[in-house]
């Protein structure tokens, strides 16, 4: 994955991929605030020779504002990345942020290849300001210890991570839906309260 400053120098980046070597164009586009995102997968040499060129040929070099190779990327990482969902195991959810996406790819692959935490979702700068997210679940010391890594591995890329060592069973029901607040139906949490004329819109 490579990530740049400007739309431009990523489309340019991709062009140059993609003619050098063997790829598979996985998925590019633009993110918030404006950048370009271009994710790219094959074999071992053909992905690696294309990340070269992305990353050191002329304007992407100087535009390139974070990147990531993986040359042996988890199948779990793999999947939630192209947008399949897993949902929550365990008693823990773990979330972590980080600022950029090839941060979050580098530091939830390790913790996915130390640990036996499930992920559930990735997100990739969409609707996030050009920030990451991910979820992590399973039993607390798992998913403790996978927050950890990913805290380890992201550095400074980290913004932020949470650990929920009994997640409410609502709210567990939400998420496996996934975190966007715009795909998130009403739901009425059990032995909840609110005036009257709420509780009508729960029927509609």
């Amino acid at each position: 994955m490579l990530e740049f400053e400007t739309v431009a120098a990523g489309v340019l980046a991709g062009d140059l991929m993609v003619k050098c070597s063997p790829i598979a164009l996985l998925r590019c586009g633009t993110i918030h605030p404006g950048r370009f995102l271009i994710l790219v997968g094959g074999s071992v040499a053909s992905t690696e020779e294309a990340f070269a060129v992305g990353a050191q040929t002329g304007e992407s070099k100087r535009a390139l504002t974070g990147s990531i190779f993986l040359g042996d990327v988890h199948p779990m990482l793999h999947d939630a990345v192209l947008g399949v969902r897993r949902g929550l195991v365990g008693d823990a959810l773990g979330v972590v942020e980080t600022r950029s996406s090839p941060a979050l790819l580098g530091a939830i692959d390790a913790a996915v290849k130390s640990t036996p935490v499930v992920l559930s979702e990735v997100r990739l700068g969409d609707d996030l300001g050009g920030h990451a997210l991910a979820l992590v679940s399973g039993n607390l010391t798992d998913t403790e210890t996978a927050l950890a890594i990913c805290a380890e591995r992201a550095g400074d890329q980290l913004l932020a991570r949470s650990l929920l060592p009994r997640i409410d069973a609502d709210l567990r029901s939400l998420l496996d839906k996934g975190t966007r607040f715009g795909d998130c139906g009403a739901f009425e949490p059990s032995g909840a309260e609110y005036p009257e004329e709420v509780a009508c819109s729960w029927d509609v």
